[in-house]
């Protein structure tokens, strides 16, 4: 496939410089890699759910340095990296020397076919390599969390001697290449134009440029991590005219405190924002680990899921029962609107052509008495069947304010406004609650299929609520 770009783009791959040459902008990193004859990248399901494709990316951290994340290379659009860097399983070790996530692999027996091995070891790496790691979290000596492995599937081994393996692993050795690797500035994006048969991809580096770009092709494809784009392009084969990645731009990546709000950059991967965050939006601290895995997290972002507007998308219950708003921008400048007003339809938003999800701002203070429930056939890594997202102020035993977002049982998230009505100035006890939870058990019009059935929705709403009063129980919830 010819293609033209300026200047060519370059990927830094296991720490030897490439050149990307007859890629189109449909081509994955995944595909890419095996093509450079890297095939420790393995394709299992395309869509993000197994980790057989890991790789390391790197990218800046807190203090100037560089923070090595996991994410699933059949996902990331290889033009997307232009100028960024790479680490792939072969990067890590050698047959002579071993990677130390390698070598407790194999000699705790956490290999079998092997097929799935180079993603564990990749996702393994990454947490062997997080900064602020110490013995004693997770419950564990050495620190490590399991979670980071959350997005990697084994059929072969069983798990037990996967987790073996992650708990013998040390800390890195003085000497080790991609500690003091860490210690040096990460690679920038860099802008990047690339023309190719199956259309054109565009990274600029500014706002304004980006804001040109959608007007001039109000049909665009905004790219920011890829997870949703990934999907799209491996299992539906769509293929956009026009891609436009905005990953560059400083104004999606912001986080901002007021005393009357805090404002989350659209373009701020989910893990970044975790760790920005520190567990200041309880909220959100539930929601955060129940968001896919850590692969997907390292990517993703609160725009995308916004953008996709799917009715079983994880972010919008949480952050509808936040009071969220979102933050839109074009040419013709900012406009901000309630998140509940921004659903139009299945899949369909109130956003113009042209325009760009700059941020979601959510209200402060916040509600003290929070909750996320997902119900899905697997805890973690799975798409929902019902989503619920709790936020009430109770004051001498009263629930003054209610605000309970959904997912998973109509054409859009909602707001349940009849069950906060329910709850809203009557006393916080278990008969209330009983007879708000009957009400909320009849907010939407939920629909069966392969992952629930209506009745079994209905029913997990009206549980949901019931679980979410036991739970509160000996909670500090107002004065």
């Amino acid at each position: 496939m010819q293609s033209v770009t300026t200047p060519t783009p370059t990927i830094t791959v296991n720490g030897q410089p490439r050149e990307v040459r007859d890629a189109g902008v449909h081509t994955t990193l995944l595909h890419w890699l095996r093509a450079q004859g890297l095939t420790g990248c393995k394709e299992g399901c395309a869509e993000g759910e197994c980790g057989a494709c890991a790789v390391l990316v790197a990218r800046p951290d807190d203090s100037g340095g560089t923070r090595l994340d996991s994410v699933n290379a059949c996902l990331v659009a290889l033009a997307a990296l232009d100028g960024g860097e790479v680490v792939t399983a072969e990067g890590l070790g050698t047959p002579g020397q071993l990677h130390p996530a390698q070598r407790e692999l194999a000699v705790r027996g956490g290999s079998q076919c092997g097929y799935c091995t180079p993603g564990f070891v990749v996702s393994m790496a990454a947490e062997y390599y997080r900064p602020d790691r110490v013995g004693g979290q997770h419950g564990v000596p050495n620190g490590f969390d399991l979670h980071a492995l959350s997005g990697n599937l084994c059929r072969c081994t069983g798990y037990r001697p996967i987790q073996d393996a992650a708990y013998a692993l040390d800390r890195p050795g003085a000497g080790d290449p991609l500690a003091l690797r860490s210690r040096q500035p990460a690679p920038f994006p860099r802008p990047t134009v690339l023309h190719a048969a199956d259309g054109a991809f565009y990274r600029p580096t500014t706002l304004q440029a980006t804001l040109t770009l959608l007007a001039e092709h109000p049909d665009a494809r905004v790219l920011a991590g890829g997870t949703d784009w990934g999907v799209e392009v491996n299992l539906r084969h769509a293929r956009a005219p026009v891609t436009v990645a905005v990953d560059a731009l400083p104004e999606l990546r912001e986080l901002i405190w007021t005393d009357e709000s805090l404002l989350i950059g659209a373009g701020l991967n989910l893990s970044d924002l975790e760790r920005r965050l520190a567990g200041r939006v309880p909220l959100l601290e539930q929601w955060f680990p129940q968001f896919s895995s850590r692969l997907i997290r390292n990517s993703a972002t609160l725009g995308g899921n916004l953008g996709t507007a799917s009715p079983i998308g994880d972010s919008p219950p949480a952050l509808l029962a936040l009071d969220a708003s979102v933050v839109l921008v074009s040419l013709d400048g900012e406009r901000e609107l309630p998140l509940a007003n921004y659903f139009a339809g299945y899949r369909q938003t109130v956003r113009q052509p042209g325009e760009l999800i700059r941020a979601v701002r959510i209200p402060l203070p916040l509600s003290p008495l929070t909750a996320f429930h997902k119900v899905a056939k697997r805890r973690f890594d799975d798409i929902s069947s019902v989503a619920v997202g709790y936020a009430l102020d109770v004051h001498g035993g009263v629930v003054r304010r209610a605000r309970i977002g959904l997912g998973g049982v109509a054409a859009t998230p909602l707001r349940a406004h009849e069950a906060e009505a329910a709850l809203e100035g009557q006393p916080w006890t278990e008969a209330t609650v009983r007879a708000a939870a009957r009400v909320l058990g009849r907010a939407g019009t939920p629909l069966s299929d392969l992952r629930a059935s209506a009745t079994y929705r209905a029913a997990m709403l009206e549980q949901s609520l019931l679980k979410f009063w036991h739970e509160a129980q000996g909670l500090e919830v107002g004065a």
